[in-house]
């Protein structure tokens, strides 16, 4: 591509939407994930009795190894909800751009 493509996409309307978009949803899912770790790490400072708590009597398993398997596991959902919305919406987005910038 040459220079003349390039200053038709960083003007395009369709591309500002694409970036303002993009980037707001990194956003609300980044402050998703670090309320998540932050509830855990404070319920670790703060509440160390509930995460020792068993999950029955007579188990050996405590509140703690769900609830940090648990922040694992948003972690993979947020990502897998990133990259669904990618692939879809975005690189909708995307192609259009390319498409118009080429006309």
């Amino acid at each position: 591509m040459n220079d003349s493509i390039y200053l038709k996409i960083q003007e395009s309307p369709r591309f500002k939407e694409l970036v303002a978009k993009r980037e707001r949803f990194a956003w609300i899912l980044s402050a998703i994930m670090l309320g998540l770790y932050a509830a855990f790490i404070l319920l670790v400072a703060y509440g160390p009795q509930i995460l020792g708590t068993k999950l029955a009597p007579g188990l050996t398993i405590t509140w703690g190894i769900p609830a940090g398997v648990g922040l694992i596991v948003s972690a993979f959902v947020l990502t897998a909800i990133y990259v669904q919305r990618a692939n879809g919406e975005f690189d909708d987005l995307n192609n259009q751009i390319l498409q118009e910038a080429r006309q």
